[in-house]
């Protein structure tokens, strides 16, 4: 195999798949990646054998062939490459020499044929979406998944296929995070998948640009086309908690604040939290939201915030980061907070279809 590359578009290309590598695995060729050189294109593959990704790069191609070589050490050569345009050569011992204007390297790879075959989805239920809205709702849910291994259904994201809408929903039992949109899919299509975090982490650094995407579900897995970039994932077997009824039905007083200037607010205040877990005070007043920390080794911090409320006044506590995680993922200018009581969860909502539902911290 012989190619003729540019340096950005395949270092792309090896960032691109990177994520997907294990960093510990007995299996040798895991930490490598299938090269596949045809026509005008690079292939790339990486595969920890539970999440799969494939993607190409532009390359003129003068000798088709395929290898597999090591992906760290691969992306670490091509990172310090340097000038832009360079050759990869593959000999019949996958040995691969790299030449860019002086400077040379050569790497040992193995053979392709060690390389686990990509899974071919047949069958199953097809659904298209808007890859930009899809990643949207990606990142607005995927930071309320738990990672307590005991409560394995909750490590992932919940992508529910009802009524002619995918929900798209993460929990980890103090806190919930809802999104949906209306998709087209007939009534037998209706499902409902869990898709690990770590597969939903590599989808939104892979999901760029304008256009359609396709998932496929078919038994145990899950795979995500768009583009040139093929991404294929076994799936959380389990039933998902029923979160609609974690979602309040009815709320006191719903109030108005500018998502930034709050966040900002949470975050100078949180300066003064003993830890991660530390309760941030929010205290509804006439016309007046004080959001207060109070660390007794460390000290106390309050700042007060101009809101539209007239009803009674209403102290509840919640954890900080917990309170961040949407405002940072949110792009909305403006948040909706509704609150009952100061024992009753939280619900902030937004223009869009978004809900975060938080439960309150007890604080004496």
């Amino acid at each position: 195999m012989k190619i003729s590359l540019t340096k950005e578009k395949f270092l792309n290309g090896l960032q691109l798949v990177n994520g997907v590598v294990g960093s510990r695995t007995t299996l040798p060729i895991l930490s490598n990646l299938l090269l596949k050189g045809e026509q005008n294109k690079i292939w790339l593959t990486a595969t920890d054998l539970e999440l799969s990704i494939r993607a190409s790069v532009e390359a003129e191609v003068q000798e088709p062939g395929v290898t597999t070589l090591p992906a760290r050490r691969l992306l670490n050569v091509i990172r310090e490459l340097p000038s832009d345009n360079f050759t990869l050569e593959i000999d019949e011992k996958n040995n691969a020499a790299i030449s860019c204007g002086s400077a040379y390297f050569k790497i040992l790879g193995l053979a392709a044929d060690e390389f686990p075959v990509l899974p071919q989805l047949t069958g199953g239920y097809s659904y298209t979406i808007d890859r930009m809205v899809f990643k949207d709702m990606l990142q607005k849910t995927a930071y309320a998944a738990s990672a307590d291994e005991m409560r394995y259904i909750l490590n992932g994201n919940l992508l529910s296929f009802k009524g002619e809408k995918l929900v798209v929903v993460t929990t980890d039992g103090r806190r919930l995070a809802l999104a949906e949109q209306e998709v087209e899919f007939p009534k037998e299509a209706e499902a409902d998948v869990v898709v690990p975090t770590k597969t939903v982490m590599e989808l939104m650094r892979a999901l760029q640009g304008e256009g359609p995407m396709k998932i496929h579900v078919v038994d145990k897995q899950v795979a995500f086309e768009f583009g040139d970039i093929l991404l294929v994932s076994k799936l959380i077997e389990g039933q998902y908690p029923n979160y609609r009824q974690v979602i309040p039905g009815q709320c006191e007083q719903r109030v108005a604040i500018d998502r930034e200037i709050l966040l900002n607010a949470i975050r100078r205040v949180s300066i003064l939290a003993s830890d991660k877990a530390t309760a941030v005070k929010l205290t509804f007043g006439k016309n007046k939201l004080t959001v207060a920390v109070s660390s007794p080794d460390v000290g106390e911090a309050h700042e007060s915030l101009p809101i539209k409320y007239t009803g009674k006044e209403t102290t509840v506590s919640f954890n900080g980061e917990f309170l961040m995680d949407p405002l940072r993922n949110l792009a909305n200018d403006e948040i909706f907070f509704e609150i009952i009581d100061e024992l009753s969860p939280g619900v902030m909502k937004c223009d869009s279809a978004f809900i975060y539902v938080i439960m309150p911290m007890r604080v004496n």
